[in-house]
């Protein structure tokens, strides 16, 4: 008899920005030591680059992630911007309104994930073609092992790059750059050197001195706001500054013996991070999984905002259920129309570790719906929903005390298999169809 063919998770659909990592963890690294080369495409704003193409919008500032109510009001989030849009000072994450008062005549669109994501798979089928190993870092990144190219002239390297850059222009009219290097992150940050469509090679450590060693710390993976500031008190601000004098102790006593080692080996170009096609079978998200969500307008209907917290359990636990992880303690918050009133943060704990919806889903409601209630009855308006895992396990030992009910996970593995199949949008749960009416910065988030 035949076996029965399965389908892959998609965990990465309708994930804003995807990502395996944010810096290069001891799981992601290999265990041998020895000269490595990588290279890292980024393509320049990518959403606004598409629909640049897609519409001849080319020479107009443009912002993806805006709309205009019928009132004219502009709503919404920049998720990425033009060139021409930047000139004027619009950046990432600024309100669309913020944007439209510094550029009155920027255009607005909103994000259409499912065509970029179709642009980028078909990137990934080309960058195939170049290199044995390549991974799809994101929407708009690409890393590639390049072992092969260690012992030819710098020419011809930068000639391998060049023809890479060609051909993904003749198959997409987009462009992006690329940055060659002896590590992951050099490689990362050397393809942000020269923007839009440059080549930056530091292959040598001369290279590094000249190119990466002036950037401040706060470019590297890894370096959040907090990181940064411990960083600095120590007297280090760029990445030479850690490469010269740094010392491997000052960043263990700052942030442990594994992050503060690994995190030294990152700053100075060490590490040996691994070019991982796709997610590979033994990935498993080391920070948990989240979701999070902002109406464009307020709500106080209570049916129609645990619809919302409804559809978050549903993409947390589907994301678990693909890498094969569950949790038993996880965090939420909801925010306020009014943005004096501060955000209501809470946890909540499951019998046992799952990743079936109902469990998570029951628990999430008998901690919050009082309070969602009183602010129902207040006209309290909703603006933002957020929920993550605090605590995963990784390996779905059985639980003494609770085990989930066989029926509920014969019905969820049934949904997967169609979801996985025809897209995650072809089945969902009732308790999933109540929204929040608005629009909001993705297209297929309108209703």
């Amino acid at each position: 008899m035949p076996k029965k063919k399965t389908y892959a998770y998609q965990p990465e659909h309708d994930v804003h920005r995807i990502t395996l990592y944010n810096t290069i963890y001891p799981e992601h690294q290999h265990s041998s030591r020895k000269d490595r080369l990588y290279l890292h495409f980024d393509f320049a704003c990518f959403y606004a680059q598409v629909e640049q193409l897609r519409k001849n919008l080319y020479g107009l500032p443009l912002i993806i992630g805006g709309w205009r109510k019928e009132n004219g009001q502009v709503k919404g989030i920049v998720a990425t911007s033009s060139y021409e849009a930047r000139s004027f000072g619009i950046k990432t994450g600024m309100s669309a309104f913020e944007a439209w008062q510094i550029c009155p005549h920027v255009c607005m669109l909103q994000v259409d994930y499912d065509s970029y994501t179709a642009i980028s798979k078909q990137v990934h089928f080309i960058f195939k073609d170049f290199a044995p190993v390549v991974e799809r870092y994101s929407m708009d990144e690409y890393f590639m092992e390049v072992d092969f190219l260690k012992e030819k002239s710098r020419k011809e390297i930068d000639d391998f790059a060049r023809r890479l850059q060609e051909r993904i222009f003749e198959s997409t009219n987009l462009v992006g750059a690329v940055g060659i290097a002896r590590s992951k992150t050099y490689a990362k940050l050397s393809s942000s050197l020269d923007k839009p469509k440059g080549r930056t090679l530091i292959l040598t450590t001369d290279d590094e001195r000249t190119e990466i060693w002036p950037l401040d710390l706060d470019e590297v993976w890894g370096v959040g706001k907090r990181r940064y500031e411990h960083i600095l008190a120590e007297g280090y601000k760029t990445i030479g500054d850690v490469a010269q004098r740094g010392n491997i102790k000052t960043f263990i006593r700052l942030f442990g013996a594994n992050f503060g080692r690994m995190l030294y080996q990152t700053i100075t170009g060490k590490d040996q991070g691994r070019v991982m096609e796709e997610i590979s079978e033994d990935y498993k998200p080391k920070q948990g999984i989240s979701y999070g969500h902002t109406f464009s307008e307020g709500s106080a209907d209570m049916d129609r905002i645990k619809g919302e917290f409804a559809i978050a359990v549903q993409q947390v636990c589907y994301r678990m259920r693909a890498y094969g992880i569950r949790a038993n303690s996880y965090w939420g918050m909801f925010g306020f129309n009014d943005p004096t009133k501060p955000g209501v943060g809470f946890r909540f704990v499951t019998p046992a570790h799952t990743s079936i919806d109902d469990y998570v889903f029951a628990e999430l409601m008998n901690q919050i719906k009082p309070a969602l209630q009183k602010a129902s009855r207040d006209g309290i308006e909703i603006r933002n929903i957020g929920l993550g895992t605090h605590k995963i396990d990784k390996t779905n030992q059985l639980s003494v005390f609770f085990q989930d009910d066989e029926d509920k996970t014969k019905r969820i593995k049934a949904m997967d298999e169609i979801k996985n199949r025809f897209g995650p949008k072809v089945i969902t749960k009732a308790n999933t169809l109540h929204r929040v009416e608005g629009n909001t910065h993705f297209l297929d988030r309108n209703v």
